[in-house]
Order: structure tokens, then C-alpha cells, then sequence
């Protein structure tokens, strides 16, 4: 791995991980705040709507300026933000600085997307990408368990304080390895031209099978931790090794769906979906056996970033004469989800329903995806349009 390339990553794997960790420390955060578990969930909306609105915002104000400078303050935002969540002294800040840290997240990784692509030659620019998408797979499959145990051994507020750590590795490494780049210029009609192409029907299509995906992945995920302590039964010491087991499955699911994505995107997609519905309805039916259990969690998380790779692909694919815009989008529609499923989750709970009726709904969102995507294929295969040409550079 080139090292420019290795200290994008080292950032996205922090940015991952400060994100999910969450998941993992909740009820033990939720006590220390005097605030209950479903009114803690959310600290994972709030983080989402961050990345959804304040990121492309953020992305789009600061094009004039130089992109490895606005690298450098998105680290030092993210390591100010991680010491200020371990200081917190209330739910109220603990919820301020976390969204300041996730407007941060979301300009961080539309920049150095562009930025890592620039570093490489075109033939290699797929794999550019796939390094910093990997930062977000890699900090499920070490961050966040490693996260959760160190706030299970010493606290949650050491979980804050390991990751201002791996920040401050992250911002020596982009300080010292990426290299200056020129501020880029204003062109005429650019917003409008970004802004049209989000109208194609397989894009919108596309951020509705995003918002669904994210539905059926983090309104169980959000509460994993005390659904498999009260429902499956499990010591609080082995949750951090389930969280491993799903992180490895995540991996395992980016490659196994980059893969799909280039062989037949569409039907492959379109089977994933219909899937992963089923798995969640295992989910409901195995949630109190442990190895079964555990089991599906490895499954249903390789499902989810499978999903999520042909996803996002399309998307670039019918964004790429105009993608900036679009590529921002990304993360603000994965974060969108993920804001609407905390506030899904924390209602269904705080209604009596109990932490085994969240994959339920996972479900039906899931059911709902495929049946959107097979209406946008077979769209797409009578108007007979074809993706648009990558814009020149």
C-alpha cells in the first residue's frame, strides 16, 4: 500500500470506528449519563444526521481550498472532538461534540476519495478507493470490538481517549505523507450540471435502496449489545468477539460484492436484497441461541456491505460525468438511514415492543429495497439508456 494511501486509510479506520464504537459501549455510555439505552440511541442518530448534512455542506464550502489542508483540520477536528466525548459531563454535550465530530466524518471522506485517486494512476484508481472504503470494514472488524472491550475493562470514557490516540497517529501520518495539493478551480455551470444528474431515476432508486439497507442494518445493530445480553443471553465480556465475528463477515461482504458488482450488478443486487430480508427473519427466530446467533450476525453483516458495494457503484456508475455532488451523497444517504433507523429503534423500544422485534422491521425494509430494485431494472432495461461517459479531468 502506497503510504499517502496508508494515512487516508489510518483516518477513515478512526473515523470508522469512533462511529460504531457507539454500538458496543452504549448501555455502559447510557449509565454514565443518567440517560436510558433506546435515549442514548440517539448519539448514533445524531452522528448520522452530522454526516448527512453538515458533511456535504461542508464538502461543498470548502472546494477553494486546499484539499490536504482540509484533511489536516478534519483530523484535528476528530481528535478534539473524540477528548471532548470523553470529558463530557452530560448527555447534551456528549450529543454536540459528537455530531461537531460528524460533520467532520462526512467532508472527510468525499475529500479523499478525489485525493486518493489522485495519487495513483487511472488503471489503479478502483483500488485507491477500495483502501479507504476498507478503513470503514477494517474498524469493525478491530476498532470497534477492541473499542468495546477497552470501555468494558476501563470505562467508556477510555474508549474516547484510545481513539483521540489513533487520531493523533492519523494526523502525523496525512502531515507527513500526503502531499501538497493546488486549490481547485471554479467552473462555470459546475453546481448545476451536479445537481442534474441526481434526477436519474437510478440514482434516486439507488439512495431509497441505501435509506432501506441502513434501516435493516443498524436499527438491530444500534442495540446489538443489550439484545444479546437480555435476549440471547450473552456475558458481556463475549460481545466485543460477536462484534469481531460481524467485522470479519463486513469484509468479507466489500469484496464479495465488488465482485458481484462487476459481473451482473443488478441481478445480483436484486437477489442480495431478497436475502438478506430472509436472514433477518432468521435473525428474530434464532435471537436466544447463542451459536445461532452468532452465526447469522456473521452472515448478516457480510450481506449488508455486499449490498452496499453494487449500491454505491451504481451510483458512480450513472454520476460519472458529474460525480462530486453525487459522491458526497454517498455517505449522507448511508447516514440518513442510519439517523432514521436509531429513531425507529428507540420508538419501537420505548413503545414495550423489546429489542427482539428490530430485526423484524429490518425485514420488511429489506423486502422493500428489492421490490424498488427490481422496478428501477426493469426500467432501466426498456429505456435502453446506457451509463454516461467518466467526465474528463
Amino acid at each position: 500500500m502506497p503510504l499517502p494511501l496508508f494515512a487516508l486509510f489510518l483516518a477513515a479506520f478512526a473515523f470508522g470506528t469512533t462511529e460504531f464504537v457507539i454500538a458496543g459501549i452504549l448501555p455502559d455510555v447510557a449509565n454514565g449519563l443518567g440517560v436510558s439505552i433506546p435515549f442514548a440511541g440517539y448519539l448514533v442518530s445524531g452522528y448520522a444526521l452530522g454526516i448527512a448534512i453538515g458533511g456535504p455542506l461542508l464538502t461543498i464550502a470548502s472546494r477553494r481550498i486546499s484539499r490536504r489542508a482540509i484533511l489536516v483540520a478534519l483530523t484535528v477536528a476528530f481528535c478534539f472532538g473524540q477528548v471532548a466525548c470523553a470529558l463530557a459531563p452530560d448527555f447534551a454535550t456528549m450529543l454536540v461534540f459528537r455530531v461537531f465530530t460528524a460533520v467532520a466524518h462526512g467532508a472527510y471522506f468525499g475529500i479523499a476519495m478525489v485525493v486518493a485517486i489522485a495519487l495513483v494512476p487511472q488503471e489503479f484508481r478502483g483500488r485507491a478507493v477500495s483502501i479507504i472504503l476498507a478503513g470503514l470494514t477494517v474498524s469493525n472488524i478491530i476498532g470497534v470490538p477492541i473499542g468495546a472491550a477497552i470501555g468494558g475493562l476501563w470505562g467508556w470514557r477510555m474508549t474516547f481517549w484510545a481513539m483521540t490516540l489513533i487520531g493523533v497517529f492519523a494526523l502525523v501520518s496525512i502531515s507527513v505523507l500526503i502531499p501538497s495539493t493546488k486549490v481547485e478551480p471554479q467552473q462555470s455551470g459546475y453546481f448545476s450540471r451536479e445537481v442534474r444528474v441526481l434526477g436519474r431515476q437510478q440514482v434516486w432508486t439507488s439512495l431509497i435502496i441505501m435509506l432501506a439497507l441502513m434501516i435493516g442494518q443498524m436499527v438491530p445493530f444500534t442495540y446489538i449489545t443489550p439484545l444479546l445480553r437480555e435476549v440471547t443471553g450473552l456475558d458481556a465480556m463475549l460481545i466485543p468477539w460477536v462484534l469481531l465475528l460481524n467485522g470479519v463477515g463486513a469484509t468479507l461482504g466489500v469484496l464479495i460484492g465488488g465482485r458481484l458488482s462487476d459481473w451482473k450488478l443488478m441481478p445480483s443486487l436484486i437477489v442480495m436484497l431478497a436475502v438478506q430480508a430472509v436472514v433477518l427473519v432468521v435473525f428474530y427466530m434464532v435471537s436466544p441461541y447463542p451459536l445461532l446467533m452468532t452465526a447469522t450476525i456473521f452472515v448478516w453483516g457480510a450481506l449488508n456491505f455486499a449490498i452496499g458495494t453494487p449500491v454505491q457503484a451504481r451510483i458512480l456508475m450513472w454520476t460519472a460525468d458529474a460525480p462530486n455532488l453525487a459522491s458526497s451523497l454517498i455517505p449522507s444517504g448511508f447516514n440518513v438511514g442510519i439517523a432514521i433507523a436509531a429513531v425507529i429503534g428507540a420508538t419501537l423500544l420505548e413503545e414495550g415492543y423489546g429489542y427482539r422485534s428490530l430485526p423484524v422491521l429490518g425485514a420488511a425494509a429489506l423486502a422493500l429495497a428489492c421490490a424498488v430494485a427490481m422496478l428501477s431494472a426493469a426500467s432501466e432495461k426498456r429505456s435502453g439508456i446506457v451509463p454516461p461517459a467518466v467526465a474528463a479531468t
